[in-house]
């Protein structure tokens, strides 16, 4: 009975254990007949993989599921079934986040469709795809008391770090350069990357393709309202919104820009677990990626 562990927290005191009994109507004897019982071998298991799960959980954010929780626990070497780990995480009412649709910030630019090319063509697989030799980018909305914040990203395909991003108060072609900018200073990539987003106005502008030229990236478009043509940005700004915006008020539009800071460069990239990396973090996948390179014979 369901009951029977409230009246176990009142002892060792035996007038407790009366008392408790009497106020929920239950016969004392089958309470100690209940209190005998040796927990069966797979309730022990639980209990061990309770707290593991409840600690996992709660080092995600509370946004696992049981999908990450269950990968989090094979790489700690804790060999369960995922669906026993969704049964505990369902009987102690843990859930992870579900992603929500977000506002659309894409306006089209006025420039020539002969700029308009799609290098990627929706191959966004890592596989063995080098770093920096793909980037994605876009733009999204957050909700602030002071009104919108905008966020800019660039990703490699490749690991789906996020490798450059900025906040403002404001969606001008300044906001995806400071983006960018952070991406090239940070990685130095090599002349013939591509950098693919959908064609807003941003993306089209002179002072954006400039900046691209000067380091020698291509630049790819996806087409006319094919979201899944940008799958990959479209995909981290649902994660994102699921796991930190939507939990949390964002009072000023620096208090935004800190909370993406530290989710991006302290959760996201380095622990957060990618379904599409083998369940591991962006940076543990280069890492592993980058010792490969090293240790791999010369051809």
């Amino acid at each position: 009975m369901k009951v029977y562990p409230f009246i176990a927290a009142e002892e060792p005191a035996e007038r407790n254990v009366i008392r408790s009994c009497a106020l929920l109507s239950v016969s004392r004897s089958a309470y100690y007949d209940w209190s005998k019982q040796t927990p069966s071998a797979r309730a022990r298991g639980d209990e061990k993989l309770r707290s593991q799960i409840r600690r996992i959980h709660g080092e995600s954010r509370g946004t696992y599921g049981a999908p990450r929780v269950h990968q989090q626990l094979r790489q700690e070497g804790v060999h369960t079934a995922r669906k026993r780990v969704a049964r505990v995480m369902a009987a102690d009412g843990l859930q992870g986040r579900q992603k929500r649709r977000f506002k659309k910030t894409t306006i089209p630019g006025a420039e020539a469709a002969s700029l308009w090319t799609d290098l990627v063509a929706r191959d966004f697989t890592p596989g063995d795809r080098p770093l920096n030799q793909a980037w994605v980018g876009d733009i999204t909305y957050i909700r602030t008391w002071q009104g919108w914040a905008y966020l800019a990203t660039v990703i490699d395909l490749a690991s789906r770090r996020v490798v450059g991003f900025a906040v403002a108060d404001h969606m001008r072609a300044s906001l995806i350069q400071q983006a960018m900018e952070m991406a090239l200073t940070s990685r130095r990539p090599g002349p013939g990357l591509i950098f693919h987003s959908d064609r807003g106005s941003q993306y089209t502008s002179t002072a954006f393709r400039e900046l691209l030229a000067r380091h020698q990236v291509r630049q790819s478009f996806s087409r006319p309202r094919q979201c899944w043509d940008n799958a990959v940005a479209e995909s981290f700004f649902a994660t994102l919104k699921t796991e930190l915006v939507y939990r949390q008020p964002m009072t000023t539009i620096p208090a935004a820009r800190s909370a993406v800071f530290e989710y991006i460069e302290v959760f996201y990239n380095r622990k957060r677990l990618h379904s599409a990396l083998g369940y591991q973090s962006p940076s543990t996948y280069e890492a592993c990626r980058l010792t490969q390179s090293e240790t791999a014979p010369a051809a």
